[in-house]
């Protein structure tokens, strides 16, 4: 389990992430049109920008960070992940012009199982802690970030850096 905070209250996710040298593990998500998809169907290589809601600021932040600076390099998808609805996704990156990366929700797949990024306890329980993943085209992981305090961004320069 990790230990992460929220507003400097402690709280746990139900795991860990994987590990950096490990293979990726393959997961379902579902896309804004309501399919299922295998992380394992996307190929080349990969940013997972893993976080609670896309209503809150620093998600929308992260996710607007990463759809301009991640998919400026060549082969790289970003995929953001989180247990927002479909219809939550598809109205923000709508509304936002967030057309280079892909979001999935996690509401109805084992993602959160398989990454270890559900939160079990306080106010957030059920959501996705704030993370990066770094999945390279062989799909092994080159770069883990768990977020240790939920408001707070990720390192972007460290993800992007694996690239």
């Amino acid at each position: 389990m990790a230990k992460i905070t929220l507003k400097g209250n402690p709280v746990e996710t139900k795991g860990n992430l994987p590990v950096v040298g490990a293979q990726a593990p393959d997961a379902t998500l579902t896309g804004m049109d309501l399919s299922d998809k295998k992380l394992s169907s996307i190929p080349g290589k990969r940013v997972l920008n893993i976080f609670p809601s896309i209503d809150t600021g620093v998600c929308a932040t992260s996710v607007r960070t990463f759809n301009k600076r991640a998919t400026e390099k060549p082969g790289v998808t970003v995929l953001n992940v989180s247990m927002d609805l479909p219809f939550a996704l598809k109205r923000f990156c709508g509304a936002e012009g967030i057309e280079k990366a892909l979001s999935f929700s996690g509401f109805r797949g084992d993602f959160g199982e398989k990454y270890g990024v559900t939160i079990q306890d306080g106010g957030l329980a059920g959501l996705y802690s704030r993370a990066v993943v770094v999945i390279d085209e062989g799909g092994k992981v080159v770069h883990a970030e768990q977020v240790p305090e939920i408001g707070q961004e990720p390192n972007y320069d460290a993800a992007l850096a694996k690239l």
